[in-house]
């Protein structure tokens, strides 16, 4: 059963029919890959009316922004995420991050057309990313975030795979963390492993069962996405500072 806080809050956005993935930590505790978060990250579709539909579920959570940016489109469109701080119900306290944009993955339609969905007993729909753009939406600086692609590649592989096929084949080759793992697919999945190299070439360490040398090319791709998630930022880090001093000319 989920906390009554965020089942509030995943009620609420369903009742006000708010078209929204979740994601962030509480995707992965619900795809197993994490035991809590302390709040709760969607990404929502960017348009007017479902817009409305979230202010009016920010309403009745009592939610206030709680840092800069603001709510804009705009901001949002850019890259920026918003922040809210729920002040009612069981909810009291929770924090509410909200997107519409995510680094080096399509846009929310698309998102949307290959989500998880889950149903509560209670009914409560949840929309969460699929897995594999959860995946995707974690390779960040942060250096948390790279345990938990861990996890939820792993917990994907224990769950199927004694079902495989080519589409999930291709995301244990392509996203797989743990060493060991990595080998077990490469006796399992040669031909298609083979196929991958040029998209991922460390693949040729786990072929060559050169473990010393895989680990260190897992290491160098870390470093080179959260690289990458700099680089997005930057710009962004610089915008989110001008929206800081913009607040405090306004509050003297």
């Amino acid at each position: 059963m989920i906390p009554t806080p965020i089942r509030q809050v995943l009620f609420t956005m369903q009742k006000h029919q708010v078209q929204a993935l979740l994601m962030g930590g509480q995707a992965c505790v619900f795809y197993g890959a994490a035991q809590f978060s302390k709040d709760i990250d969607f990404l929502l579709l960017g348009d007017e009316g479902n817009f409305l539909g979230f202010h009016a579920a920010l309403a009745d959570l009592d939610a206030e922004r709680i840092a800069v940016p603001r709510f804009d489109p705009s901001v949002l469109d850019r890259g920026h995420a918003v922040h809210f701080r729920c002040r009612v119900g069981n909810a009291k306290g929770l924090r509410v991050d909200i997107m519409t944009r995510l680094r080096d993955l399509p846009d929310f339609k698309v998102l949307w057309d290959r989500r998880t969905t889950i149903i509560q007993e209670d009914a409560t729909e949840v929309h969460l990313l699929s897995i594999e753009d959860l995946v995707n939406a974690k390779k960040t600086q942060r250096e948390k975030d790279w345990p938990m692609i861990s996890a939820l590649v792993e917990g994907h592989y224990l769950a199927m795979g004694n079902s495989p096929n080519e589409e999930r084949i291709t995301f244990w080759l392509m996203e797989a963390r743990a060493p060991e793992r990595l080998l077990d697919l490469m006796v399992r999945f040669p031909t298609q492993a083979g196929a991958l190299v040029s998209k991922r070439p460390l693949l040729e360490f786990a072929m060559a069962k050169n473990l010393s040398r895989l680990r260190e090319a897992l290491d160098a791709e870390v470093r080179a996405e959260q690289e990458k998630d700099r680089i997005y930022w930057e710009p962004l880090k610089r915008e989110m500072e001008a929206f800081r001093r913009e607040e405090r000319q306004k509050v003297s």
